[in-house]
């Protein structure tokens, strides 16, 4: 289960451009059974990937602003990342996606 880090960046921005700069170089999409990147046309079912790491950003003036960003790692070297607006559970996902995504808080 993914442990969502301290997060030590004061933006959204400011993470990717990081999390890029450290090799997350890839988009990626979450379907309803896989994990999608357009880039690659390649889908990842929950086997194939792993979340490294996760952020949470909360909006200062409005909860639409909430999102988590997502550092994950496919078994065949791929790294990317994932920005989820809204939370995981808002997306119509399988139950093995959803348990991907659940999020240890420490």
């Amino acid at each position: 289960m993914p442990i969502l880090e301290k997060n030590h960046y004061h933006t959204l921005t400011d993470a990717i451009e990081k999390l890029q700069a450290d090799g997350y170089i890839r988009n990626f999409n979450q379907l309803e059974n896989t994990l999608e990147c357009k880039e690659l046309s390649c889908e990842y079912k929950p086997e194939e990937f792993t979340i490294v790491k996760t952020y949470r950003f909360e909006g200062m003036s409005s909860t639409d602003d909430n999102s988590v960003l997502y550092a994950i790692e496919t078994n065949n070297g791929e790294k990317g990342l994932l920005v989820d607006a809204y939370g995981v559970y808002a997306d119509a996902l399988s139950p093995e996606m959803i348990q991907k995504f659940k999020v240890e808080y420490i």
